[in-house]
């Protein structure tokens, strides 16, 4: 599934390389950006309900970006898909540039936060689910994309805790795990939500059909993460 993005040309997944090629300069962060490539581009073209000219719709899909401070696959599928023009990708991380080293959401079309401390996104999309549901907004899903060393930070098993019993089951969290946690336990990561109620699922992190089905699967009642597993982290 392809959509047409600026100047009539139609960008797919392996447009994504080249797309993440036009960013240079320093901060880069290659490795905590190509970890979430597969993941974006899967919820962007098969299951986020949100396109370019829905992006203010009260009833769209919110994806928010916690693990931010690898933002150039999120910003190639953002292009990909319309949302930002490509001719803005050459001057990520300028100074005039709307595209900087974490995303911003008053300067980049789509994003939903700015990102920044790591451990802030899943209890702003916990508010997010709550305050939908408070506006009978029961519709829209809330996805929020953070990485396994995020789980280092306390602020997120409060989210944690507190989703699942509340029952949000409009709140999706995707776990990037390249295995960069400080007190990670091997395989703890989808059992820590479990004990909280809610749904988990872990799968390989760059298999589509894999993070497809995981995206989708029924969680009635209750919050849903899906542990994405990819390459460990060596940079």
């Amino acid at each position: 599934m392809t959509i047409t993005a600026d100047h009539g040309r139609t960008h797919g997944y392996d447009d994504l390389p080249g797309l993440m090629g036009l960013m240079t300069g320093d901060e880069k962060h290659g490795p905590a950006a190509t970890s979430t490539l597969d993941v974006l581009w899967v919820l962007y073209d098969r299951v986020l309900r949100v396109t370019p000219r829905r992006r203010d719709d009260p009833a769209r899909d919110r994806f928010l970006l916690s693990k931010g401070h690898g933002p150039m696959a999120y910003y190639a599928v953002l292009a990909a898909k319309g949302f930002v023009p490509v001719d803005w990708l050459p001057g990520f991380g300028a100074y005039d540039s709307p595209l900087g080293h974490h995303p911003d959401r008053v300067l980049v079309p789509g994003a939903e936060i700015a990102s920044g401390s790591l451990g802030h996104g899943l209890p702003i999309a916990v508010g997010t689910a709550l305050g939908l549901r408070a506006q009978g907004l029961r519709d829209p899903a809330v996805w929020v994309l953070i990485g396994d060393a995020e789980l280092d930070e306390g602020s997120n098993h409060e989210a944690i805790a507190f989703a699942g019993p509340a029952g949000l089951e409009r709140l999706h969290t995707i776990v990037v795990d390249n295995s960069s946690a400080s007190h990670a336990r091997p395989g703890g990561i989808a059992a820590r939500f479990e004990a909280a109620g809610w749904s988990a699922v872990t799968v390989d992190g760059r298999d589509h059909e894999a993070l497809y089905d995981a995206f989708t699967a029924p969680h009635p009642g209750r919050p849903h993460v899906v542990v994405a597993r990819v390459e460990p982290k060596t940079a």
